[in-house]
């Protein structure tokens, strides 16, 4: 597996730990639908959450949530009233980034951004 590869899996799992400490439900991880992948799908309060995980080992080109372009948010999207489609929900949906920055050392920093866009 490629380095950045790993370190995308690296934050996936941080990302994931966290929001069950959180309180958060798990329900799925790397869900696709079509082509489309969510990283996580937890359920929290009356939300239904599509995590997207950026993770980064730098800040050359800007910080990682800076990388969910609004093509990404439309296949996040797409995929989402795909899981809702088939899973007859009718609740609340949200959408958040969860960014996770690796220092040289292998320390990290995380960032929560809930509610982070909506299409």
């Amino acid at each position: 597996m490629a380095l950045h590869n790993q370190t995308g899996r690296k934050g996936e799992e941080i990302a994931t730990r966290f929001l069950m400490d959180k309180g958060y439900k798990i329900l799925h991880t790397n869900w696709f639908y079509g082509k489309a992948e969510v990283d996580i799908i937890a359920a929290y309060d009356r939300y239904i959450v599509f995590a997207e995980v950026k993770t980064r080992s730098s800040t050359d080109f800007g910080q990682p949530e800076e990388f969910v372009s609004v093509s990404k948010q439309k296949r996040l999207q797409w995929a989402a009233e795909g899981y809702i489609y088939q899973h007859s929900y009718n609740g609340e949906i949200r959408f958040d980034i969860i960014s996770v920055l690796f220092d040289s050392k292998g320390a990290f920093t995380l960032r929560h951004i809930e509610d982070a866009f909506w299409g």
